[in-house]
Order: structure tokens, then C-alpha cells, then sequence
């Protein structure tokens, strides 16, 4: 295969709408690839036949077409010697500009222009000299490159029955080189792209060296002022100049043999190609052929061929200038063939005499035996896979033939793509049925997804329930946190006031220790004074015993002193006992005192810090309470979309 290097091209415009495919004669020549990810589809080289249907069907100008229009103007600047061959329908396009055109080209260096018309008469007389000397009946005609192609590759039964006469391109280019002697390299003004094909067969390499279409040339002269150049053609033609409408060879044919011979003439994509392959079929069974066949590839002829200017197509105007070419005034002086006046055999014999120096041999060419090309068979086994791979199951699924594809019936979608030529992803039906299935499988998945949502929003409202649950428990531990904290102070100034109260306590006690302390030393220093009052009041009493009677009222006294400091020595024991039993119980109270402050000051400590506490668990509170609230608006919005 030689995908995408022919002479007709895909470019990276191509939409893969297979829209080329349809009106392709050739099945093998249009083959759909995926490139960077993309479908295209792109031309077989080797299969096509340059008849340009795809160009013309495209609607993305994804298909283009190589010719030598650059190469023969950067020849020219470089001074090569060219000279130019015209086709008839040039002037035909362009029957205001050709001569402004022609004279441009000479300003650049064009050396000779002829016009092919002449090369058609030669044409002419070489089919009727052919066919005559060699009882060549049936014979198919030449000028169509397209059809040569296609007989060649497709239906190579019937290469014998191409007439082996040049066409009217190579006869003009022959005779400019074996009759007029010219050396410079040739090109060919053309309003075909399969030209190019021609002009580069082996057995006519290097006869011709460009193929300079129309399109491609008044594209590059498009903005260039062309009102002071002037040339024209130099030799004179006759009916030649028709043979680019259909039935031009068809009307020379008849103008010199009459209308008893019976031309079959045969024209456009849709017809041309069918009709060889029961041609093919007709010579095979023997059947009566017509006298020849004038095949062309173009509906309209090459006036209208597949390398003109698109707006050119539905010009009337063309078809009246050939009209005019056709009706011109031959000078009967000169014995013209193409006088219509004098009979068939003598415009035949005028015929033979214009070109009596020129040898048939000259212009005899060969075909290539070779090229055929072959579509492999395919087995039924195959074509049931290439159904399958199309999901086409059923019958009545093989035969919807919906054409998308590119191809007349589903039956040839599968063929070409059992032979590689295709793919299955190109059949709409199969991604139609593709689609329905994934529709139905995105149905079933929201189905199921709506189930599943309900089941969370379900979920949802419930989260955010208890969100607002949540919610309240926060404001509730803040509020009571807030509570805590209030009443956690105020313990703790409780609490300062209990300890300053024990401290004060503290205070007293030891002066009340003291105080005993003083109490114990009075209350010795009085029992010494009461001991040593009662020992003098014992000497006293003696002393008066002594007396006697005199001392008998101071003796009274000394017993009253002695028993008033026994009674003093006694309350004070009792109150020294009381002390010593009061002193320990003291003690005991400073004692309990200090631990009760002790206490107090850790409860004090530990109050504070569960203030603190408090407060912190406030502050966190509030920031928790603002997630939580951020977070049930956002849990509302879910289940709000839900």
C-alpha cells in the first residue's frame, strides 16, 4: 500500500466523515485510520485512479492534489528552456483571459505555446488510420487518463481493447519533438489531475515534464495585472478543439466516417466504471461491439475536468464557446478536412493528406499489463465477522444500508473492512446501537444514582440534624462553661476571703498562746507568793500561840492569811491545771488552722486553674460552635440539592 503519497492526498483538514468514500469507484482506494487520536480518512496511491470524485465530494477541502505549477515557474526563473502545450479547454474557461494569460507566460520565458487541439486532429486521424488498417473494432479511446488507470488496475481483460493511439496531450508532445524538433521540455496547460499519472507512465516518462493545472495556475495569478500581455497559440487545429465535451471524439469520429458507425459514448464517475465492468463482460461472451467507445471520466468533459476552478462547473458560457470553436469557417481553398460541405470519404482523404508526412508508429503507445490490482475474496466466514464486529446481529439489521459509512450497502462496509480497508467504528448503526446501549446503561446508572441519593440525602438530613443537635449541646457546654467560669471566680474570691479569715484566725491563736504562756507565769509567781504568805502566816500563828492570849486575834488573822493563801494556792493549781489541759488544745486548733489554710490554698490554686479552664473551654467552644455552624450550612446546601 502507498497511503497517503499518491498524486491525491488527505490533509490534516479531514473530518473523517467519510464523504469521499461514496462516490469512489474503487473500493480499495480510500482507506479509514486514526491518526494522533483522530479519524481520517486517507487515499491508497497505489489503488486510486486520479479520477477526482473525492476532491469534489469533500466538504472540508480535506483532499487536495499534487501538480507541477511550482516547479514549472521556479524552472522558468531559473531559465530553463520550456515550451507550452495548451489544452482546448483553456481557452474554453477563459476565452477573455487565455490571451493575457499565454502572453504572461511568455514574458517569463515560455518559449512556443501550441494548443492541443492540434494533437487531437492528430488523434483523430491516428484512431481512424488504426482501426481501419487493423479492423480494430470495439476499441476503447485513450484521451481519459482516469479510464486507463482504471482499465489497467481493475478490468485488465480489456487493456487489449484500448485503442494503443496516444492521447491528444501526448500526440501534440511528439509531434512538437519528432516533427518540429523542439528541444525544450514540455508542459502541459491541463484541466486534469490525473494528467500528472500520464505524464509520468513509464513508456511517456520524460516526453512531457509538467503538469500545470488550471486551478492551480490562476490561483497564482490571481492578483496580478495581466491587461498588457498578449499571445495566442501558433498552429491551426480543426475539430480537435471539441474533444473536451463529451462526445468530441464521437463527433470527429463521425465527421469523417459518418454517422453508420456507431461511437458509445460513456461519461461521468457513476456511469464510466460500471459500464467497463459489463464491457469487460460483453467482450468476454462475444456479444456485437460498437465501432469504439468514447469514455470519459468527467460528466462534462475535460471542460469541466477535476482540475478546474470550481466555479467553472456550472459556467453555460463554456459550452458556447466551444459552440463557436465548433462552427468556425474553414477556408475551402485549401481543401480542409473539416470543410462539411465535400463527403465523408473526402474529408477522410483531406485528413490523410494534411498529415501524409507523419508515421502511425510515432504515435502507437503501450499499456501496462502489470498494474492490476487485486481485492482480496472475502469468505463468508469473514464477513460474518465484520458483521459482528458491527453489532449487525439480525438480517434486518445487515441490510439498513443507511450509506453513512460511505458505502451503498451494509454488505460492503463489511467487505471493506474485512480487507483492512475500514473499521467497524465507522458503521453509524453500530455506534447507534453503541449509544443506545450506553443510554440505557446512563439510565440504569441514574437510576440508581437517584436511589442513592435519596438514600443520602436521607442520610444527610439526618447528619445535619444531628449537626443542629450538635449545634445546641455546643451552645449549651459554652453557655455552661461560661456559668463555670463566672462561678469558678467568685470561689476563688470566696476562697481568698476564707484564707485571709484563717490567716487572721492563725493570728489570734498565737496571741492566745502567748497569753497562757503569760497566765502559767503568774499563776507560779502567785503560788510562790501564796506559798511564802502561808509560811509567814504559820510563823505569825506560832508567834502567837506564843502570845498567848494577847496574840489570840493575830493568831485568828495568821489563820485566816494561811487559809486564804491555801485557797489561792489551790484556784491558782486549778487554773495552771486548766492552762496546762487549754495550751494543748491551742495548739492543737494552730495546728488544724494551718492545715485548713493549706487546703485552702490548694483548693484556691486548683479553683483558679478550673477557671482558666473554663474560660478555655469557652474560647474552644465558640470555634467549635462556628465549624459546626459553617458546616450545617454547607450540609444544608447538600441536602438542598439533593
Amino acid at each position: 500500500m502507498n497511503l497517503n503519497q499518491g498524486i491525491v492526498r488527505t490533509n490534516e483538514r479531514c473530518e473523517g466523515c467519510n464523504r469521499c468514500i461514496s462516490p469512489c469507484p474503487i473500493p480499495s482506494a480510500n482507506h479509514a485510520v486514526i491518526e494522533d487520536g483522530k479519524s481520517k480518512v486517507v487515499v491508497d496511491g497505489d489503488s486510486c485512479i486520479h479520477c477526482g470524485s473525492c476532491i469534489k465530494a469533500c466538504r472540508h477541502s480535506a483532499r487536495e492534489y499534487e501538480d507541477d505549477t511550482e516547479q514549472f515557474f521556479s524552472d522558468l526563473e531559473r531559465g530553463v528552456s520550456i515550451s507550452l502545450l495548451v489544452a482546448p479547454a483553456f481557452i474554453a474557461n477563459y476565452p477573455n483571459e487565455y490571451r493575457k494569460v499565454l502572453g504572461y507566460l511568455k514574458s517569463k520565458g515560455v518559449k512556443r505555446i501550441i494548443s492541443i487541439s492540434f494533437g487531437a486532429d492528430i488523434t483523430t486521424w491516428a484512431y481512424l488510420n488504426y482501426i481501419t488498417k487493423n479492423n480494430f473494432v470495439g476499441g476503447i479511446s485513450q484521451p481519459c487518463p482516469a479510464v486507463v488507470d482504471y482499465i489497467e488496475k481493475y478490468v485488465p481483460d480489456l487493456v487489449p481493447k484500448l485503442v494503443p493511439v496516444h492521447s491528444p496531450m501526448m500526440c501534440g508532445a511528439i509531434y512538437l519533438k519528432n516533427y518540429e524538433h523542439v528541444t525544450d521540455r514540455l508542459a502541459f496547460l491541463s484541466p486534469c489531475i490525473a494528467k500528472k499519472s500520464e505524464i509520468t507512465r513509464k513508456q511517456n516518462k520524460g516526453i512531457i515534464s509538467y503538469n500545470v493545472t488550471f486551478n492551480r495556475l490562476m490561483q497564482k495569478l490571481s492578483d496580478m495585472n495581466l491587461s498588457s500581455y498578449d499571445a495566442s497559440d501558433e498552429i491551426e487545429y480543426g475539430l480537435g478543439s471539441i474533444y473536451p465535451v463529451p462526445g468530441g471524439l464521437k463527433e470527429n469520429v463521425e465527421h469523417f466516417i459518418g454517422k453508420d458507425a456507431f461511437v458509445r459514448q460513456i461519461e461521468s464517475p457513476e456511469h464510466v466504471y460500471h459500464f467497463l465492468e459489463q464491457y469487460e463482460k460483453r467482450v468476454e461472451e462475444g456479444k456485437t461491439l460498437p465501432f469504439m467507445v468514447d469514455a470519459l471520466n468527467c460528466a462534462k468533459g475535460c471542460i469541466y475536468g477535476t482540475a478546474c476552478e470550481a466555479d467553472k462547473r456550472d459556467d453555460e458560457d463554456i459550452l458556447l464557446q466551444i459552440h463557436k470553436l465548433r462552427t468556425v469557417d474553414h477556408d475551402k481553398k485549401k481543401k480542409d478536412p473539416w470543410d462539411r460541405s465535400v463527403s465523408y470519404q473526402e474529408r477522410l482523404n483531406r485528413l490523410n493528406e494534411q498529415f501524409k508526412n507523419l508515421n502511425l508508429n510515432d504515435f502507437i503507445c503501450t499499456y501496462d499489463t502489470d498494474a492490476a490490482q487485486t481485492i482480496a475474496e472475502v469468505s463468508k466466514e469473514q464477513l460474518e465477522e465484520s458483521f459482528f464486529a458491527m453489532n449487525k446481529i439480525t438480517k434486518e439489521s445487515r441490510q439498513i444500508n443507511c450509506s453513512a459509512c460511505g458505502y451503498d450497502s451494509c454488505e460492503e462496509m463489511a467487505r471493506a473492512i474485512a480487507n483492512g480497508f475500514n473499521v467497524p467504528d465507522n458503521c453509524l448503526h453500530s455506534i447507534k446501537e453503541s449509544l443506545e446501549e450506553e443510554k440505557e446503561h446512563i439510565n440504569n446508572l441514574t437510576e440508581e444514582i437517584q436511589k442513592k441519593a435519596e438514600s443520602q440525602r436521607a442520610a444527610y438530613t439526618e447528619i445535619f440534624e444531628s449537626f443542629k443537635q450538635i449545634k445546641l449541646s455546643m451552645k449549651e457546654l459554652a453557655d455552661g462553661n461560661q456559668s463555670s467560669a463566672e462561678e469558678a471566680s467568685e470561689m476563688v474570691q470566696a476562697l481568698s476571703t476564707l484564707t485571709a479569715y484563717g490567716n487572721r484566725l492563725s493570728e489570734s491563736l498565737k496571741l492566745v498562746e502567748e497569753s497562757v504562756h503569760g497566765f502559767d507565769a503568774i499563776n507560779d509567781a502567785i503560788i510562790k507568793i501564796s506559798t511564802q504568805t502561808g509560811m509567814l502566816a504559820l510563823n505569825a500563828g506560832i508567834e502567837a500561840a506564843r502570845s498567848g492570849e494577847a496574840g489570840r486575834g493575830f493568831t485568828v488573822i495568821a489563820n485566816r492569811v494561811r487559809d486564804l493563801s491555801e485557797q489561792t494556792k489551790t484556784a491558782v493549781s486549778s487554773g495552771k491545771q486548766q492552762s496546762a489541759e487549754l495550751y494543748p488544745a491551742i495548739q492543737a486548733l494552730t495546728q488544724e488552722t494551718k492545715e485548713f489554710l493549706d487546703n485552702v490554698s490548694v483548693l484556691n490554686e486548683r479553683t483558679a486553674t478550673m477557671a482558666a479552664s473554663s474560660e478555655e473551654i469557652s474560647a474552644q467552644a465558640a470555634v467549635v460552635e462556628d465549624i459546626v455552624n459553617k458546616v450545617s450550612n454547607e450540609m444544608s446546601e447538600i441536602v438542598e440539592l439533593y
